[in-house]
């Protein structure tokens, strides 16, 4: 048996009843929070498939937002209907986990609940990561090589060339945590282009391997500069 007495019982029936129709009426008088017509309705966008997924990016923010919106309100509804099923069959104020007596102070603060405080149930965030991720591993899926030593043209490498075009991303975005700015936030961005070490891509030789010139670009700054070079071999130093 519960402690509830019948005013008690009669003003938390009378609460979640009004409570009832409130959210019928917001979910309405909302649209179902937007969703009652489709992404490319709701946007006025010609086609919702554009060049770029950052051409719709706040758009399909909104619209996930939408939907947990609407989900949290017909969970509510949920609830309160089963505490008035409660009311109707006797067993609303006792848990219905161990069956003990809900106080009326927690019943009051939260008529819709059927639980005690010991076992409410607990809103527990998952772990669990989106099973694309599998398919995606390694980086670039399957078109990566690099797990299997190959050092010939891959996904990764494509991909970079096209990165070279330009992207949405930001330094603040980028998957380089030391980029200071867009030359550098691209994935390897460091990584040597076309060549191992430095010293491959400002020598070069002829045919027939015996003469070598220098080509003096980036690297071959950087590599007098470090001091690794002599500056005396160098007829223009």
């Amino acid at each position: 048996m519960n402690d509830i007495s019948p005013d008690q019982l009669d003003l938390l029936r009378s609460r979640l009843k009004d409570e009832h129709e409130a959210v019928q009426s917001r979910i309405m008088e909302s649209e179902h929070d937007g969703l009652a017509r489709s992404l490319r309705d709701e946007t006025g966008e010609l086609s919702p498939i554009d060049n770029h997924p950052g051409d719709l990016g706040t758009e399909l923010y909104e619209r996930g937002k939408d939907i947990a919106l609407l989900e949290q309100q017909e969970l509510h509804l949920q609830r309160i209907e089963a505490a008035l099923r409660a009311i109707e069959d006797g067993s609303y104020g006792q848990c219905a986990a161990c069956g003990e007596p809900i106080p009326f102070e927690r019943l009051n603060a939260l008529p819709d609940c059927l639980y005690c405080i010991q076992h409410a149930p607990r809103s527990l965030l998952s772990d669990a990561r989106p099973v694309e991720e599998q398919f995606l591993h390694p980086p670039f899926g399957r078109t990566s090589m690099d797990e299997h030593e190959y050092s010939g043209f891959d996904g990764e490498d494509s991909w970079q060339i096209v990165e070279n075009w330009g992207n949405s991303d930001s330094p603040a975005m980028s998957e380089n945590r030391d980029a200071a700015d867009y030359n550098h936030i691209a994935i390897d961005a460091e990584e040597n282009d076309g060549y191992v070490e430095a010293m491959e891509s400002f020598l070069a030789t002829d045919i027939t391997g015996r003469h070598v010139s220098v080509i003096r670009n980036r690297e071959y700054d950087d590599y007098m500069h470090s001091g690794e070079g002599d500056h005396s071999l160098d007829a223009e130093a």
